[in-house]
């Protein structure tokens, strides 16, 4: 509450035409106040009870279940589980992520901030989207090239890429939150039969915002003109099979617990069609990234979870 606060007495002593939050717990927390904000300011953010319902895995997944989007199994106990591995996930945020090959490593854990499910193996997809009070205005579609952690993580390179039927689960789940502001759904392709399996809904922008601008879509600045003018001509189409890098400390992570993928990043380097977020007419945040990168690597090899910092899966295959 001081947060807000703060934000209410700043909002009162400042001219502020749009409130654009970035963060999870700053998305979440405008979305409750969300009616007291606006009456200082534009708040192009999803009312807090869909909020809630995208901020929370048990509630996005009970949703999709309804709407007949495909879900990772799911078990409501220990006692429940009779295969691994199984995936242990923070029922809040992204990254929160264990991988469990044992009845011995489950019994160890907690489960009540947890989601128990089966794992999913196959590539990681992102649909993207930006409405405006439970109507698409901007969508955008990426596949993951590359991620860290190897086991499934953020993208440290992406693709645009498009598929109907992606796009149609997205708009569902969406559609059926009466969703407003930006939201990026995370699916799985399983490997196993094909389909898309929903992991999460990123209620906020996004890491991989980059692709998406680099791609047509500018999301941030579709969020603001749309708040200000009360609406946008919508925009579906966009350049397809861009690629995009994040190579500090990202790409350079997976990379290191990955080596077999370096001759694709070494590729890379020298396609003009691949993008990264390397500035050389501003090459001080990179170098800052650079240094960043440095002690991230020295902490996770003291640490010991370089190469598998979420566990590793043992599938069997």
């Amino acid at each position: 509450m001081q947060f807000i606060d703060f934000l209410i007495d700043f909002l009162e002593k400042n001219k502020v035409d749009v409130l654009l939050p970035i963060g999870y717990l700053t998305t979440v927390a405008i979305s409750k106040y969300k009616d007291e904000l606006l009456n200082y300011t534009k708040v192009p953010v999803a009312d807090y009870q869909s909020m809630q319902i995208a901020s929370d895995k048990y509630q996005t997944m009970k949703l999709a279940r309804t709407l007949g989007i495909p879900t990772p199994l799911e078990y409501n106990s220990i006692e429940d589980v009779n295969a691994y591995p199984v995936v242990a996930k923070g029922i809040y945020e992204s990254g929160r992520v264990r991988y469990i090959n044992s009845a011995e490593e489950l019994n160890q854990l907690s489960l009540s901030d947890h989601i128990l499910q089966e794992y999913i193996p196959g590539e990681g997809f992102g649909f993207y989207a930006l409405f405006n009070k439970g109507e698409e205005r901007a969508i955008f579609m990426h596949k993951r090239m590359r991620e860290y952690p190897v086991t499934g993580g953020a993208s440290t390179a992406a693709r645009s890429t498009y598929d109907p039927e992606l796009r149609d689960l997205g708009l569902t789940l969406l559609k059926a939150l009466d969703w407003h502001g930006v939201a990026m759904v995370e699916f799985k392709k399983d490997s196993r039969d094909g389909k898309y399996k929903l992991m999460e809904i990123n209620p906020k922008f996004w890491g991989s915002l980059d692709l998406s601008i680099a791609s047509g879509v500018d999301f941030p600045y579709l969020d603001v003109m749309m708040a200000l003018e009360g609406d946008i001509q919508p925009i579906f189409d966009y350049d397809r099979d861009v690629k995009f890098r994040w190579p500090f400390p990202d790409d350079t992570l997976h990379v290191l617990a990955n080596p077999g993928s370096s001759k694709n990043v070494i590729k890379e380097l020298f396609d003009k069609t691949a993008k990264s977020n390397i500035e050389l007419d501003d090459i001080k945040p990179n170098l800052l990234q650079l240094y960043q990168t440095g002690i991230s690597i020295i902490g996770r090899i003291r640490n010991g979870d370089l190469k598998y910092p979420h566990g590793k899966p043992e599938t069997g295959v």
